[in-house]
């Protein structure tokens, strides 16, 4: 499936790249070749008109003529290594004199803009015919010939190169644009992956409840006499794991919509020192079974307001110091700090808990990563927390950061800013 679309971009990259050639080569091409055309007329006009200054003219009572031998005293006339010829005609058109060897089969034609013409099967001429006259007599014409192949040799070697060179940066384009379709197509591939990684993992996590859930129903419903306490057994295993379930699937579903961009935080006005209240007030009972002190320090004169997503602040910190708890143990401490800086409201949530490997920090923010996959089964997690909270974090353009040392605990810090900021 990559390599058809990375072929297709390629495809495309060269195609339009090779259209853009094309059309330069040719507008080049038909600039030149006008170019050396216009050069050629410039060229015949100026010599039919430094001939027409030439002419001696003859009066022979009332005619006016033009004298051919006094005019045309050579038969064979070249200028600067243009080869040019000319021929004379009398006002009937007859041909006088001409500096060709055979005289040209073509009509005589007026013409001061320059034609192409056919002198033979191989031989093709420009030529500018000017009318000779005095006031409102005609004298003669003056027809100026150059050999076109002082266009066709330039141009043909000319499309020679511009199609070399064409085909040569086609071949080049293609090549850059195979290379660069592997780079784009490089985070779509890995974010492919994740996906594919994520849609495992998540049906490995909703297999396993599902399977003891049902598990759990089967054997009480093969029971034709069941006991009420192995019945309820069974209910608070199911209780639990659809509880379990719940919370999974609502994980998911955030993360599927904040990866949609569907999560849009509803901000109002936040005072953040009230809201951990709260959160330390719903989290103080399972502190308290484990005998853990859970303290919170921050400074009372201070207001703490921010712009944000009051339920989406409200999870995030609830994910932190859930997770604090959960993995410290016994008669430990947590200590909860808000703090306003510069940078913002900044909350570190420190535990004393058995800490984080160092080489396992960088992958905390991946879904479904656990550290210890026994011990993460055993306090029932799911691995979606911090990846949840980095989302929340960055919703608020927030930043987070995790620092940990194995058996001495770990130090989560959590900076807001406080720009845009409306108090009432």
């Amino acid at each position: 499936m990559f390599q058809t679309t990375r072929r297709r971009l390629a495809l495309w990259y060269t195609t339009v790249t090779a259209v853009l050639l094309f059309v330069f080569a040719s507008g080049f091409y038909f600039y030149v070749r006008s170019t050396l055309i216009e050069r050629i007329d410039d060229t015949l006009n100026h010599v039919a008109e430094v001939v027409q200054r030439s002419l001696v003219i003859q009066a022979v009572g009332d005619q006016v003529s033009v004298n051919v031998e006094a005019s045309f005293r050579d038969n064979s006339i070249s200028l600067e290594d243009d080869h040019i010829d000319l021929e004379w005609f009398d006002p009937n058109g007859k041909q006088l004199w001409s500096t060709f060897a055979d005289p040209l089969s073509v009509p005589l034609h007026l013409n001061h803009d320059g034609e192409t013409v056919h002198a033979s099967e191989t031989q093709l001429l420009r030529q500018v015919t000017e009318r000779v006259q005095i006031g409102q007599r005609v004298l003669g014409y003056l027809r100026v010939s150059h050999p076109w192949f002082e266009v066709t040799k330039p141009t043909r070697q000319l499309f020679r190169d511009l199609s070399i060179g064409t085909a040569t940066m086609i071949g080049i384009v293609a090549a850059i644009g195979w290379f660069l379709s592997g780079i784009a197509m490089q985070p779509i591939r890995e974010s492919y992956q994740r996906l594919k990684q994520f849609t495992a993992d998540a049906s490995h996590e909703l297999r396993n409840p599902i399977a003891i859930i049902q598990t759990n129903v089967q054997v009480a419903l093969s029971d034709p006499d069941p006991e009420p306490q192995t019945q309820q057994q069974h209910l608070q295993v199911i209780e639990r794991l659809t509880r379990r379930l719940g919370k999974l699937v609502d994980d998911l579903l955030f993360l599927a919509r904040q990866d949609s961009g569907i999560v849009q935080p509803q901000r109002s006005t936040i005072e953040l020192d009230e809201l951990l209240d709260e959160v330390l007030e719903e989290q103080g009972m399972t502190a308290a079974e484990k005998e853990i002190s859970l303290s919170y320090k921050v400074d009372r004169s201070l207001e703490y307001w921010l712009q944000g997503d009051r339920d989406q602040l409200s999870r995030l910190f609830t994910n932190l110091i859930s997770n604090a708890i959960k993995y410290t143990p016994e008669n430990r401490e947590i200590i909860v700090e808000l703090a306003q800086l510069k940078s913002g409201l900044q909350t570190k949530v420190i535990d004393t808990g058995i800490g984080i490997p160092e080489d396992a920090i960088v992958h905390l923010f991946d879904r479904f990563y656990r550290v210890d996959p026994a011990r993460t089964k055993a306090t029932g997690g799911s691995g979606l927390g911090l990846a949840i909270a980095q989302a929340i974090v960055e919703n608020h353009n927030g930043q987070i950061q995790i620092e940990s040392q194995v058996n001495q605990g770990t130090i989560v810090t959590v900076t807001l800013p406080q720009s845009q900021i409306e108090i009432a």
